[in-house]
């Protein structure tokens, strides 16, 4: 451009002016965005707020009836009008707690596996069955569960159960009982095998995240590899980790069809998990059908607050753990 146009002020004003449209254009695509998202999220806030409400209203006449006396109460007689929650809430816990001690330390076990000890040449395929078990419906599991997996232990897991810990004080009473199979253990086995790949996929991602300065640093100060994933990826990677094992942990505790299949359906408290109990979920998936009366659909009702209940309360202390973590670290 010749310097008379550079110095001709119609120029300059042409020039100036197109900045300002693009400014402009600019800073309205940025407000509409920033609207955008906003909106979603109050969206979000809306929805889960509506669901509260419904819970809540749905669950009123129960809880006016029964009071806190629901939660701690065992009877479950639809017969008489007489329900209490407290059955479900210790079978859900349970399953859960049986599915979480087994499939944190194999998925991370798994994880740590593939990122730094399996050949090149398998990870892809083991990665790829890990994500497909993931993908495999619930109700499929279910009926594996009931028709392969279930008589497998009442054949051979649970009687040598029975008569390992049999004279055993304290874990008797866990693995005692005549051997049906099904009950709250098969119910957990389950779920851990269908919580493993979300812990699994979750913890190799953030294991892959590690700088690999940090492990050559401390292979050459002659670390083995367990201390390597002790001492440097774990604690590295323990918010993702953690975030990992909350996520399986709210699978199993929402877990309906697989194991409403395989836990026995029965409103009752054993001390051993061999024993048939049931969940939250699963009361509430074979019992709303025949729901005639109110006050059983309410108390129904009632148990899927409660169940929101328990899973809030799980987050909100997996969130204060990963604040006390992230602010002892500094």
């Amino acid at each position: 451009m010749s310097e008379v146009a550079l110095n001709d002020p119609a120029m300059r004003t042409d020039d100036g002016a197109s900045r300002a449209a693009v400014l402009k254009r600019l800073r309205v695509t940025d407000n509409v965005f920033r609207l955008l998202t906003r909106n979603a999220a109050l969206f979000v806030l809306v929805i889960l707020s509506g669901v509260i409400l419904a819970l809540v209203i749905g669950a009123l006449p129960a809880l006016q009836k029964f009071g806190i006396s629901f939660v701690f109460t065992e009877v479950w007689n639809p017969v008489t009008e007489e329900f209490g929650a407290l059955a479900p809430i210790y079978g859900t816990l349970v399953t859960s707690a049986i599915a979480m001690i087994i499939a944190v330390p194999v998925g991370i076990m798994v994880a740590f596996f593939l990122t730094e000890l399996c050949a090149k040449w398998l990870r892809r395929p083991i990665a790829i069955a890990i994500e497909l078990l993931a993908g495999i419906p619930s109700i499929i599991y279910g009926i594996w569960g009931l028709f392969v997996f279930a008589p497998f232990l009442q054949k051979h897991v649970q009687p040598f159960l029975i008569d390992t810990f049999e004279n055993v004080p304290g874990l008797s009473s866990l693995f005692e009982g005549p051997p049906y199979g099904i009950g709250m253990l098969t119910a957990g086995l389950i779920l851990a095998i269908m919580v493993l790949p979300f812990i699994t996929a979750i913890s190799r991602d953030v294991f892959d995240a590690v700088p690999p300065v940090l492990k050559e640093a401390a292979y050459g100060l002659g670390c083995t590899r367990w201390e390597v994933f002790r001492h440097v990826i774990l604690p590295y990677t323990r918010v993702g980790v953690i975030g990992g094992v909350m996520l399986g942990l709210g699978r199993a505790l929402g877990e309906t069809m697989a194991v409403t299949f395989v836990i026995g359906n029965a409103h009752k408290i054993s001390a051993s998990i061999l024993q048939p109990g049931t969940t939250i979920s699963a009361a509430i998936a074979n019992e709303f059908t025949e729901a005639v009366s109110d006050l059983y659909t309410s108390s129904l009702t009632a148990l899927g607050l409660i169940l929101f209940v328990i899973t809030f309360i799980v987050l909100a202390a997996a969130r204060y753990m990963l604040s006390r973590i992230q602010k002892r670290a500094g």
